[in-house]
């Protein structure tokens, strides 16, 4: 048993590779008409759940593991790719931090898994949702588990597509559709910091592995500041610390069971792993961490003085989410990072609950919400502050997401007035000429092969079709008259000897 159980670490990329074959599966069933009525459901959820709930157990077993032999660690299982000095890896950390974080979100997950699916029962959307929540934990396993940056990087992409699909699971409401633009339309800023980490490791030392990262004290101090300020970004973005917190509160758009795993137990908690994770890095800049100090009690008064104000039971509940989150930036800022790691498995699991049973609240409560303070009720501006959110939500449209359409409507104009024109429409091509109506050409490209139809036509009838026979065929027949002089020829007696004659010296 103990042999088996050490051999498990080398398997542990089954932990995200099983939700993604739900994947595969569900989106096969769904693209095959498979996945119609009523009937289908079970299989769906129970395919999702399974996947998610075999993760577990993997991750249980290496817990297991851990204890009684020590965390298995660094596990470089293969080679992506490289250039020059630096390569990218699938490798795997299995340590304290990963082991633990990696299994509360898979029991957190499985625990989603089973309540969606009496949950979303005859929901329209009941397939995509398990699809897409599958795919969510895949990716949050990858940035958990992976042994390098870059394989994180790709968890953590997964991740924002995910959030994108469901925060617009109702993507017949433009509120729904707006809220995911703008989620997602932040959430690039992050990842703009986190590619740039990446882009500047790769340069300074070779590699993305975060065994790698953690002994980045061999470059300059400056060099430190400007790595861990890309990754800080990423965090920041991610776990809607300020100035990027307003993209959190438009997030509830998706359905409950996503709001629970998304942003009140895991998704959230992205940055705080991502900044424990560089802990070592982090050491080397105090003023940064610094910098984590003033963000984390800015989020946190923000978050506070917002959460007075809420009138629904989501938007209060993601209100404190951010503000614990916020404690643990400045936890982690002043360097307690163990407590920080506590604080962030006991909210995760805490959240959760609270999330799934927001439905419920009101009447678990059996009372009324509490009213703002009186103090912020007497005072007007920031009471109206407060209800606005300070405004961050009109900041990040005006300078985020109305640029971005903007620039969405330029492409999409260039596109109809020039590039279609240029290469013309499928089932819009016009008549070239009007005694041959069947060819149609619209475009450069199309106009263009009607002109090489034309002249293939004009060959065809020079050769073939003009006239009796046609040029190519009076060659065919001149030719045959040659092979057929050539073969009486050869049926001759004296040639017929002269030819066996000639075989025989060719062979000997």
């Amino acid at each position: 048993m103990m042999v088996l159980l050490r051999a498990l670490p080398d398997w542990v990329w089954l932990v995200p590779a099983l939700p993604l074959l739900a994947v595969v599966i569900n989106g096969l069933r769904v693209l095959f008409g498979r996945a119609i009525g009523d009937a289908a459901e079970p299989l769906t959820a129970r395919l999702s759940s399974l996947a998610a709930l075999a993760g577990l157990l993997i991750l249980l077993a290496l817990d297991f593991l851990a204890l009684s032999d020590g965390a298995p660690g660094h596990r470089r299982l293969g080679h992506w790719f490289g250039s020059g000095n630096w390569e990218a890896t699938f490798s795997f950390l299995l340590d304290r931090l990963s082991l633990a974080l990696g299994t509360l979100t898979a029991l957190i997950g499985w625990l989603v898994m089973r309540f969606s699916a009496n949950y979303l029962h005859r929901e329209a959307g009941f397939h995509r949702f398990f699809i897409a929540l599958s795919f969510f934990l895949a990716g949050i396993q990858l940035v958990l588990l992976a042994g390098n940056g870059l394989l994180a990087f790709v968890g953590w992409e997964m991740c924002g597509v995910s959030s994108f699909l469901l925060i617009g699971y109702a993507w017949q409401r433009p509120v729904a559709t707006g809220n995911a633009l703008f989620a997602f339309v932040t959430n690039r800023g992050g990842d703009a910091g986190f590619l740039l980490a990446l882009g500047l490791a790769a340069a300074w030392l070779g590699g993305f592995e975060w065994t790698v990262l953690s002994k980045a004290a061999q470059i300059s101090v400056v060099n430190d500041r400007l790595l861990i300020i890309g990754f800080v970004i990423a965090a920041l973005a991610k776990s809607a610390q300020l100035p990027f917190s307003a993209w959190i509160s438009r997030a509830l758009e998706g359905p409950t069971p996503s709001s629970a795993i998304f942003y009140g137990a895991v998704m959230i908690h992205a940055g705080v792993y991502l900044l424990l994770r560089l802990e070592p890095l982090l050491l080397q800049v105090p003023d940064v961490m610094a910098g984590l100090v003033v963000a984390g009690l800015l989020t946190a008064l923000y978050a506070w003085l917002c959460g007075l104000v809420q009138t629904d039971v989501k938007s209060a509940l993601v209100f404190a989410t951010l503000f614990q989150v916020a404690l643990m930036f400045v936890e982690i800022g002043f360097g307690w990072t163990t407590l920080a790691l506590v604080h962030c498995c006991l909210h995760a699991a805490w959240r959760a609950w609270h999330f799934l049973v927001a439905p419920s609240w009101l009447s678990l409560t059996r009372g009324r919400p509490a009213p703002p303070p009186a103090w912020l009720r007497r005072n007007q501006w920031l009471y109206t502050a407060a209800l606005q959110r300070f405004w961050l939500d009109r900041l990040g449209q005006t300078l985020l997401v109305e640029p971005t359409a903007a620039f969405s409507r330029d492409v999409r104009g260039l596109e109809t007035h020039f590039i279609d024109h240029a290469i013309g429409r499928p089932g819009e091509g016009r008549t070239v000429q009007a005694d041959r109506p069947l060819v149609l050409a619209d475009g450069l490209p199309g106009r263009i092969l009607a002109g090489l139809s034309d002249q293939l036509q004009r060959l065809e009838n020079r050769l073939l079709l003009r006239g009796r026979g046609g040029l190519a065929e009076q060659w065919l027949h001149r030719l045959g008259g040659y092979l057929r002089t050539l073969e009486n020829l050869l049926e001759q007696p004296r040639y017929l000897m002269m030819a066996v004659m000639a075989t025989f010296v060719v062979i000997l």
